[in-house]
């Protein structure tokens, strides 16, 4: 019979129940079973609820993949508090952007994460516990180990309900700032079913985590719940900066058989197959997936060549919880396409007004379905972003007959570096904030493995010399390190606009002497 799920609370006890003794979590050399799991998270959500968290608190976390970043997710949802994952990358001031917004109680964080934020702590006025996980902090914070020993293994029920919130997930927007998305329950467990279920995912798999932190929405929703909705193992390569060897080393060592990442992997996965050979047996995997950007058509077809598998394209973003579109399995693959809607949405492309458009007519591609419930205290950008029940995805492209979806372009300016999405504004406001710097223009220049890099042009005021190095440095502090701009260029006028926010194509569109 199969169970009816509500929550995320439900989602784990059920398959804490039906795959009790089955390893839920590998890192490394530990071993998580389900029931484990299930247990630790109702320790995290009790030790939570004695620390004064009630339902609709945000908790905070500062951390990698991990077993603990599991444990404590869950255990934040079934204290009926929302887990706010924050990027690891993030420097003090965006994230006491962060926090200032969402205004979590508690902030769990990494030892070494921690270590920067420490001093500023006070300007993060909502936080009233910090749990260190490492435990290299002492005496200045619990730890989560002491946390965990002194904490009960009851099961809790706050009367969670679907549509409760269940994650807020900061993503880059235009507005300069990250914006606070809010994903229910009920659309968080929904991802988990149709995704495994498109994947064709059993208990038998193991899913790879390898370069997709769970802060972000793919390797959330899309790898860990609809892993463990499935009962599935998750095989989690830990350390932020490991290689790609070594995550080619673990698939071998712990016969992966599902991989879901972005096009940055593949790229590097054919660079150590044409620089080193094939060191390591792939075989066992069954699927391999690939969202965030663009897979091009020579990566499909190198990565076939070297590793003799397909790669199954993907689409989505974090306003839809995560990737809403795949090739249906078994059926052949329409080139160029990000294939179709899974179960319960619908895509098309739309005109300027808005006005839905016919087969393979291309406008803004919008979606229907378990959207976000909206921005986290953000009603002006809510309402501009969802518009009559459609989310307005900023991606231009069309959908055939066959509601299969093809992608031309961005409406917005956007640059993706690795898969990850970044906003020009974000950091044009970090250079303008420069003393030497009249006006800044942020844009993505193309790279073969990567994507795009940041590139900035600036234009200095009267008077002023600078390099591009003092600029880079000036910058280092004050953006996550995957904002900063790889290449500087100087020119001696930016075109003004009304909107303050210069029209961004590449640096070759203002300085007319670079190659294009």
């Amino acid at each position: 019979m199969v169970k009816k799920i509500a929550n995320l609370k439900q989602m784990l006890e059920v398959a804490a129940e039906d795959f009790a003794g089955r390893t839920a979590i590998v890192c490394g050399e530990r071993r998580v079973c389900y029931a484990e799991l299930d247990k630790a998270a109702n320790k995290v959500a009790n030790a939570l609820l004695d620390m004064g968290v009630r339902k609709g608190d945000r908790v905070a976390t500062l951390m990698a993949n991990s077993p603990e970043f599991v444990n404590i997710y869950f255990g934040t949802v079934k204290a009926g508090a929302i887990p706010v994952p924050l990027d690891v990358r993030y420097k003090v001031n965006e994230l006491g952007f962060v926090t200032g917004s969402c205004k979590p109680k508690i902030l769990v964080a990494e030892s070494d994460l921690l270590e920067p934020v420490v001093p500023f702590l006070s300007r993060f006025e909502s936080i009233q516990h910090v749990i260190d996980l490492d435990a290299r902090h002492e005496g200045k914070f619990p730890s989560y180990g002491e946390i965990m020993a002194n904490s009960s293994e009851e099961e809790v029920n706050v009367g969670l309900k679907p549509d409760d919130i269940g994650v807020i997930s900061y993503t880059s927007g235009p507005t300069n700032h990250p914006r606070g998305t809010m994903l229910t329950h009920r659309s968080l467990v929904f991802e988990a079913i149709v995704s495994g279920d498109g994947f064709q995912q059993t208990e038998e798999d193991r899913m790879m985590m390898f370069a997709l932190p769970m802060y972000h929405m793919f390797g959330l929703a899309s790898v860990m719940l609809g892993s463990i909705q499935k009962g599935s193992t998750v095989v989690i390569v830990p350390g932020t900066g490991r290689s790609i060897s070594s995550f080619l080393e673990t698939i071998e060592r712990e016969k992966g058989t599902m991989y879901l990442g972005v096009p940055y992997i593949y790229a590097l996965a054919i660079n150590v197959a044409e620089r080193e050979g094939l060191r390591y047996d792939t075989s066992s995997v069954r699927l391999w997936g690939s969202g965030g950007a663009t897979l091009t058509l020579e990566i499909i077809e190198k990565f076939k060549q070297y590793y003799g598998a397909d790669v199954l394209d993907v689409w989505g973003l974090t306003e839809s919880v995560s990737h809403i579109t795949h090739h249906p399995m078994g059926d052949s693959r329409k080139p160029g396409s990000s294939g179709r809607a899974l179960p319960g949405w619908e895509i098309r492309a739309a005109d300027d007004k808005g006005g839905i458009l016919p087969p393979k007519q291309a406008g803004e591609i919008v979606v229907r379905g378990p959207i976000m419930e909206g921005y986290y205290n953000n009603p002006q950008d809510t309402a501009r972003e969802i518009k009559n029940e459609w989310l307005q995805t900023g991606d231009l492209g069309y959908v055939d007959e066959d509601d299969y979806l093809y992608l031309t372009g961005m409406k917005k300016d956007m640059i993706i570096l690795k898969g990850q999405n970044i906003w020009p504004g974000d950091i044009e406001e970090v250079l303008c904030s420069y003393y030497k710097v009249a006006r800044a223009a942020v844009v993505g220049i193309p790279d073969k493995l990567r994507g795009e890099i940041v590139g900035a042009v600036v234009q200095l005021k009267s008077g002023f010399d600078a390099t591009e190095q003092e600029i880079r440095n000036f910058c280092q502090s004050r953006m996550a390190d995957y904002k900063l701009p790889k290449r500087v260029f100087f020119t001696k006028s930016l075109p003004k606009t009304t909107a303050k926010q210069i029209s961004k194509k590449k640096p070759a569109d203002y300085l007319p002497d670079m190659p294009s």
